[in-house]
């Protein structure tokens, strides 16, 4: 069987890498604005076309964090605003996990190219595990990821941008790598995002707003919660109040970095236990969806890639390096980032999940909701604009 035809057997697809994808949005937005030109390795009009995104004096960019197009069309009730105004659907990159995403997003390249490869990385500086949300064990964000970002592009060229989102992340590792750019707003609760990008917007620019509390509540207690349901519930609220706040010629787009799925009762392995897929392996990074296996000095990485098909048979995809590069699973994989990806790939299938309790805490092996592979729950989002004029 073809690797091709056994992704597709597993229900898993790669993602629409240079088409509609989350790395489309912000050069869609800029070109929207005029400022198309500061897009590097990307054709931004082409961008804007592919979304259907029309010419604006302003755009307000919402990022949701954490809600797939599949669960929010399963919660339609709760979100009749967001119901209304959607038009489609667009892909995260690989893997489905906000650093990447966030990456893929501020700087318009997959994860291949930024060197955020999940939600931990192997830093090849130190043979350890980086966190790539909280930075902790990673090297200076400017060295770590070299592209550009596209805010501070648009800044550099006169064209205004602001970010709004908690205080905390204005000086953050993951925000001086890949969102850098223009004037910060701190501000902890939504209703107070929005506020600021209503006035923002009666301004020419971008503004971009990220929430978090969609994700926060599918983590703790699962996409399907009541808790789950409340934050969407207040998310359509205040994001309707934007949409009829917006002054003539905005417009507001909105979408996601990823999905994700419920995990309790769903298979899952445990590398410090079990004697196959420890094997030959020095280090688990990435997470419990999508696996990054690095191998000990001397092991042929084909010999653990065969040893975790046969373990894992019919509930994961796996790859070695060079196969996800021919694949294309993180886009263009430079080398220059490469030892960020493991010697082998692995990508669940289904609700499956693997851990390593040796470098994984309790609290995070028993997150309900996780995300990570390729299932449509978890890279499908949703894609709405809302038009003032």
């Amino acid at each position: 069987m073809s690797r091709a035809s056994e992704l597709a057997s597993l229900g898993l697809s790669l993602p629409d890498y240079g088409g509609r994808e989350l790395g489309a949005v912000l050069p869609a937005a800029l070109s929207a604005v005029g400022a198309g030109h500061v897009v590097q390795h990307r054709d931004a009009d082409a961008d804007r076309a592919r979304l259907g995104l029309g010419t604006a004096r302003h755009v307000v960019v919402v990022l949701l964090d954490g809600l797939g197009h599949l669960a929010l069309d399963a919660r339609r009730g709760h979100a009749p605003f967001l119901r209304s105004a959607e038009q489609g659907v667009i892909t995260a990159g690989y893997p489905t996990t906000t650093a990447a995403s966030l990456a893929l997003f501020g700087t318009g390249q997959p994860s291949g190219r930024t060197g955020l490869t999940g939600y931990t990385a192997r830093n090849p500086r130190t043979g350890g595990l980086a966190n790539l949300v909280s930075w902790e064990g990673a090297y200076e964000a400017s060295e770590w990821q070299r592209q550009p970002s596209l805010l501070e592009s648009a800044a550099q060229a006169g064209f205004p941008v602001t970010t709004l989102g908690r205080r905390r992340f204005a000086g953050s590792g993951l925000t001086q790598a890949v969102l850098r750019g223009g004037r910060f707003v701190g501000a902890e609760r939504l209703s107070e995002r929005i506020d600021t990008a209503l006035t923002a917007a009666r301004e020419p620019g971008v503004s971009y707003c990220y929430w978090g509390e969609i994700d926060a509540a599918g983590h703790q207690h699962g996409w399907g919660s009541s808790e789950w349901v409340t934050a969407l519930e207040d998310a359509d609220r205040e994001l309707r109040r934007l949409a009829e706040g917006l002054p003539r010629d905005a417009v507001m787009v909105v979408t996601a970095d990823h999905g994700m799925v419920d995990v309790p009762g769903a298979a899952r392995w445990d590398v410090a236990t079990d004697a196959a897929l420890r094997e030959g392996v020095d280090l688990i990074a990435g997470e419990p969806r999508a696996l990054h296996v690095h191998t000990e000095p001397g092991v042929d990485p084909e010999d653990v890639a065969a040893r975790w098909r046969e373990g894992l048979s019919g509930q994961a995809m796996v790859w070695t390096r060079e196969e996800a590069r021919v694949d294309g699973l993180f886009g263009e994989l430079l080398d220059e980032v490469a030892d960020r990806v493991g010697d082998v790939v692995v990508a669940m299938a289904g609700r499956a999940t693997v851990v390593d309790s040796r470098t994984q805490s309790p609290k995070s092996m028993a997150l309900i909701g996780m995300h990570g592979s390729l299932t449509p729950e978890e890279l499908q989002v949703p894609w709405l604009v809302v038009d003032a004029s």
